[in-house]
């Protein structure tokens, strides 16, 4: 049986340490090594700075899911007011050029697995997979 915790976090940038320590420790008490939760913490980091754009219109909330399986940890954020799109690279909303953010390759560079994908009339997210090795 699958567990899954899910936040809802207003998108402002000082929600994200606390999302990314708790994804930490769940990452911990799963068996992942140090350098596994490392990537972990960047990836889920940069997904959820993706996820905060300045130029959205909404109440700028996002939502973090960690589904929860045996030997394996699957993150997704989905951006609920659409906000930039994470697959957009090469034209940023305007707002978002002010945010460093390293983007999917690095995500997939992290993670084991990496997929965006779209919910109809919710928003867009980024679903990441990371399995213990």
């Amino acid at each position: 049986m699958n567990d899954t915790l899910k936040f809802i976090v207003p998108g402002k940038p000082e929600y994200i340490a606390p999302v990314r320590v708790a994804i930490a420790m769940l990452a911990a008490d799963l068996g992942f090594d140090v350098e596994a939760i490392e990537d972990i913490k960047m990836a889920v980091s940069e997904a959820c700075s993706k996820a905060i754009c300045p130029g959205a219109a909404g109440l700028g909330l996002y939502e973090v899911t960690c589904d929860v399986a045996a030997k394996e940890l699957t993150i997704s954020v989905i951006d609920r007011d659409g906000g930039c799109r994470f697959e957009r690279v090469e034209d940023p909303c305007v707002e978002c050029t002010k945010q460093d953010g390293l983007g999917l390759s690095v995500l997939r560079a992290l993670m084991d697995d990496v997929t965006v994908y779209e919910e109809p009339g919710v928003g867009e997210g980024v679903r990441m997979t990371k399995r213990v090795k």
